[in-house]
């Protein structure tokens, strides 16, 4: 089976990991501190890698716009993500607002990378939406989540974020289209960086209580997600429309409720399920052309 039929589910299954590791973490460090560690090892892990292969490094302005694109791609977007949960935004509302993120990104894509969607890709993102949030529904619907006034500026926060991840992908499709994956990733992490250690600095203690559930929270956090959720993303932002690609978030919240429910026990609801389904049709509806151009190859 190809890395391109394989990418997706791959994908999914690491970058939905994320929302696990980022409740250990939260237990054990401030937000800005662990993600500046986090970026700090990325980018050495990185660039590990690519003197053990010899990669060969972009040219200066492409090395500039892979920095450039880091600050959003990684920075801007966890360091406000985090952020805005640390300080008082529910899980669920956090997730509607990540699942704006492809419909956002399909009506950026045609004004700034001149990619235009099918019919029934349209209705496979708005199907998406529609699945997220009948999935979530019994938390919007939870009396704690009811009153979100004392959340205004967190809730802004991840609106932010979520533009910033958006903007950060159609950057990397317009602009670093050639060049190793491997360096590219190595100086978008030096720009996240950039970004997360001031706001350590200046704003948090660098707290981090070094118990093993942080260590591993940051192993993983580095070598699964940083190294494996990302080098994804990129492989499939690169390979295909980047609307395709943002469409998978669609399937977050419904792997994180699985994995939820495997680690922790969380039940499983009637809507979770039900969402998922619509959820599942909806990716399938945007990438259905990718997969059908796949078949002749594997015959």
């Amino acid at each position: 089976m190809s890395l391109d039929r394989l990418a997706p589910a791959v994908f999914v299954l690491l970058w939905s990991t994320g929302w696990v590791v980022a409740k250990y973490a939260s237990l054990h460090s401030e937000p800005f501190t662990f993600l500046s560690i986090r970026y700090a090892l990325s980018a050495a892990a990185f660039l590990a890698l690519c003197l053990v292969v010899q990669a060969q490094w972009p040219s200066r302005g492409t090395a500039l716009r892979a920095v450039y694109s880091g600050f959003f791609l990684h920075g801007f977007y966890l360091a406000g993500l985090w952020w805005a949960i640390a300080n008082g935004v529910p899980a669920g509302i956090s997730g509607i607002i990540a699942a704006l993120q492809p419909l956002l990104t399909a009506i950026a894509a045609p004004f700034l990378i001149g990619e235009r969607l099918q019919q029934a890709q349209k209705l496979g993102l708005a199907l998406g939406f529609i699945g997220i949030a009948i999935a979530i529904s019994p938390k919007l619907l939870d009396p704690a989540t009811a009153d979100l006034t004392h959340a205004a500026l967190p809730l802004a926060i991840n609106l932010v974020a979520m533009a910033s991840v958006t903007y950060g992908t159609l950057y990397q499709k317009k602009h670093l289209q050639s060049g190793d994956l491997r360096t590219i990733a190595t100086l978008q992490y030096i720009g996240a960086l950039i970004l997360t250690l001031p706001l350590s600095l200046i704003f948090e203690h660098q707290h981090f209580d070094g118990a093993a559930q942080a260590y591993g929270a940051l192993a993983w956090s580095v070598f699964g997600l940083s190294m494996g959720g990302v080098g994804l993303l990129l492989y499939l932002i690169r390979r295909g429309q980047v609307s395709r690609a943002a469409s998978l978030i669609y399937l977050m919240p419904p792997a994180v409720a699985l994995e939820a429910f495997i680690a922790f026990g969380e039940p499983l609801t009637l809507p979770l399920i039900v969402g998922t389904v619509v959820v599942v049709t909806g990716v399938y509806l945007t990438n259905r052309e990718a997969f059908s151009e796949q078949r002749p190859a594997e015959a």
